[in-house]
């Protein structure tokens, strides 16, 4: 078997079905492979737009690839490797490069930056595994080292590829095994039996979930953990829709002061928080305003155990979390909590009204349903769409610590692919489409039909207050330059009444509302956060 077959058997055993990516010279011949594969080529309007695809797709599929040219294709896709190491999404970024004879006879080739190993320095930085595959007889054990790495720390990883090396024979005596990755467990029993008698010994525990959550597949274990025990869940904006959100025991979004005051009241005055899989960061904290006591904590991710003062070495994500489900946590009786009530139909009583964020957001919320996916990009598209009621688990995706604006237009391209019996709702800021908007180009040569929202306030609202500036977009023609798909022009509640029923009913192709909102309106979600900065200026 050559290299680039054995590198495509193996994407595709681990789930992968689609690559995204944008040919060039180096790359070639593995791109002939791939059309010629089980796998589906998914041509992109540029790198940039394909590394957002992958990154989306691995965070709803499990694992995601992405396939580049040399130099400037490759770095290219830097800043979006960069957002999946961020936030923990698997993906394979493949790159050729040139041939191991031809940089021997030829110092200088196109695409290169200072030498031949410049952009695997950069891509070390960015991965958690790497590999050149300039050895046929150890290629194939390297594409299986740095896939098995993939998908045990939930990272992207890095592989380049020689272009003469793709159509080479390799040898698989040199096959990489994958060693089991488990718990000690002795560790595992002690801290098991910790966790166990602080969690019974509480009186208001509660459970903070986030991102790892969804990276390791233990959506259905947490919510069974919640139900068995009795114990409120509530979840991170970088976790939402970690579980479904009419869970009853779900308390909502926690962002500390810049989030909802009962939600943020109760988790606060828990005496017992267990923190699964949680990113401490800034966005995920409430801009640092969250009141997390380590003394009365348990805190769980892939990289490290703590309960309260005491750090366990050794011990996994999964197997400690299967481990409570198991243990002996008698159910507690139901309380009253500040539950996410299901919206109502929202009526139009004033068709004329001029349209605001908070009426756009409370109309989106009665709009989505157990088939939508939500992927919000940087800025008040994030802010307001933290406050949404998402339906199923693992149907809200953003960017919400790396803060990549452009993520959200190719995302919904990834994730239609790796959810195609979903419809992807996005909402995006006007600066944040021009970056990668057109590929909706894309979507729509692949006939995909997204439903997506502009929301048009003529800037950077978020950055507004710094530097001002003309942005004259008529986003709402788009679907007029590219021959396909439906724009809308909203500027009154009726406007939007009208738009999302006509979206509702188009499923062939994607739908753009132009949501025209005033220079200054912000979502509630944005208004709280802006309140909580305006006190510490």
């Amino acid at each position: 078997m050559t290299i680039g077959c054995y590198l495509i058997d193996q994407l595709y055993a681990h789930g992968v079905e689609h690559v995204f990516g944008v040919p060039g010279d180096y790359i070639l011949g593995f791109y002939d492979q791939l059309t010629k594969s089980r796998l589906r080529v998914i041509t992109t309007c540029d790198e940039q737009g394909a590394g957002y695809a992958a990154d989306a797709y691995a965070r709803v599929r499990g694992l995601g690839a992405v396939c580049v040219t040399y130099g400037v294709g490759g770095l290219k896709t830097a800043n979006t490797t960069a957002e999946a190491f961020a936030e923990k999404s698997p993906v394979v970024v493949i790159s050729g490069a040139p041939g191991v004879r031809e940089r021997r006879k030829h110092a200088l080739l196109h695409h290169m930056v200072r030498d031949f190993e410049s952009q695997k320095k950069v891509y070390e930085q960015l991965t958690v595994a790497s590999a050149v595959l300039d050895d046929p007889q150890t290629a194939q054990g390297e594409i299986d080292r740095v896939i098995h790495t993939a998908l045990r720390y939930k990272r992207p990883v890095y592989i380049e590829l020689p272009r003469e090396v793709v159509s080479a024979e390799g040898s698989a005596d040199h096959r990489h095994p994958e060693a089991a990755e488990g718990s000690d467990p002795a560790a595992l029993d002690e801290a098991l039996r910790e966790a166990v008698a602080v969690i019974n010994a509480a009186s208001k525990p509660v459970i903070l979930a986030c991102a790892e959550i969804h990276r390791f597949n233990l959506q259905d274990e947490v919510s069974a953990l919640a139900i068995k025990t009795g114990i409120p869940i509530a979840s991170t904006i970088l976790g939402k829709s970690v579980v479904a959100e009419n869970l009853p025991l779900y308390l909502g979004v926690y962002e500390g002061a810049t989030g909802r005051e009962a939600v943020r009241a109760y988790v606060e005055s828990s005496d017992c928080l267990i923190l699964l899989g949680v990113f401490m960061t800034d966005l995920n904290l409430g801009i640092y305003t969250a009141r997390i006591d380590p003394g009365r904590s348990i805190s769980a991710t892939s990289e490290k155990l703590s309960i309260r003062y005491h750090t366990y070495e050794d011990v996994t994500l999964p197997d400690f979390i299967q481990g409570l489900l198991k243990a002996d946590i008698p159910e507690r009786p139901q309380e009253a909590i500040p539950h996410v009530a299901a919206p109502a139909p929202l009526a139009v009583t004033y068709p004329d009204a001029g349209i605001t964020t908070r009426r756009l957001f409370d109309r989106l919320n009665a709009f989505l349903d157990d088939k939508t996916i939500v992927i919000a990009d940087v800025g008040d598209a994030l802010f307001g769409a933290g406050d949404l009621y998402i339906h199923r688990r693992t149907q809200f995706l953003s960017p919400a610590y790396y803060a990549s604006m452009g993520f959200a237009v190719p995302a919904a391209l990834g994730a239609h692919l790796a959810a195609p019996d979903a419809r992807a709702l996005v909402l995006v800021g006007d600066g944040a489409f021009q970056m990668t908007g057109m590929e909706l180009s894309t979507i729509a040569r692949y006939a995909l039909n997204p439903i997506v929202i502009v929301l048009n306030n003529q800037g950077y609202l978020t950055e507004r207050g710094i530097l001002d500036g003309p942005y004259p977009w008529q986003f709402s023609k788009i679907p007029e330059v590219l021959s396909c798909g439906k724009g809308f022009v909203v500027e009154t509640e009726g406007q939007l009444e009208e738009a999302l029923c006509a979206a509702e009913r188009t499923t062939e192709t994607f739908c753009l509302l132009e949501v025209r909102l005033g220079k200054h309106d912000g979502s509630p979600g944005l208004r709280r956060i802006s309140a909580h900065l305006a006190k510490h200026v």
